[in-house]
């Protein structure tokens, strides 16, 4: 199985990241990808490994929220950090967003846990690691992600508009530093997971993100 990774990034994307990523970083990254796919159960399924992209172009890109690495149970994963298709249960992390969303914008949970709504909005839900093999958290990271997204949050760097940073977690506010323009809001939390509930409970994210979007002329994110 060959694998070509820059290629099925959509086109925007694609072009902007080039700049800064290393082909043969990024060939080894497709290699082991490539061998993980054809011999073990790999979650996000395939044709779903860039939808965070696909539904969020970067001209419309307004919010990165940075997680982790992908749901490893069946089902799950499908390409957005922390959120499932419609009629999945929502996982533990993504009852404790919602809950947080409760507590600070008294918004209630929505319909289902397919948070496809928030990308369409210019939410990029991205994690630091966009694979995982099942069963195992963490197993793909230090494999070559990392310098993708990194790439993508440079990317965001570059934008003149306002894009707000929401880095969950100890792996994705690691990528703080990247974020050099005056211009963007960085907001640190703790991952919403349970084992670190109380790194993330209070932290009045989506507050945040929308005072934050609003202050630079932009509307606020319709998260209900």
């Amino acid at each position: 199985m060959e694998l070509d990774l820059i290629e099925l990034l959509p086109g925007g994307w694609r072009d902007a990241l080039k700049p800064h990523l290393d082909p043969d970083r990024v060939a080894a990254l497709a290699e082991f990808v490539a061998a993980e796919y054809a011999e073990q159960t790999v979650y996000p399924p395939l044709p779903d490994l860039f939808q965070a992209f696909r539904l969020c172009p970067l001209a419309g890109a307004r919010v990165l929220i940075l997680g982790q690495d992908p749901y490893h149970r069946p089902g799950q994963a499908h390409g957005l950090s922390f959120s499932v298709r419609p009629g999945v249960p929502p996982p533990p992390s993504l009852r404790n967003i919602f809950r947080e969303l409760r507590d600070d914008l008294a918004v209630q949970a929505p319909a289902t846990g397919d948070l496809t709504g928030w990308a369409r909005q210019g939410v990029l839900l991205l994690n630091t690691v966009l694979t995982v093999r099942a069963g195992q958290p963490g197993s793909h990271a230090g494999r070559g992600w990392e310098h993708l997204t990194d790439a993508a949050i440079r990317t965001l760097d570059q934008q003149p508009d306002r894009v707000v940073f929401a880095l969950w977690g100890a792996p994705a506010r690691r990528k703080a530093p990247l974020v050099t323009g005056g211009q963007h809001v960085v907001l640190t939390a703790g991952h919403p997971s349970p084992a670190n509930v109380r790194g993330f409970r209070g932290s009045r994210p989506f507050s945040a993100i929308d005072a934050a979007l609003t202050a630079a002329g932009q509307a606020p994110i319709q998260w209900g």
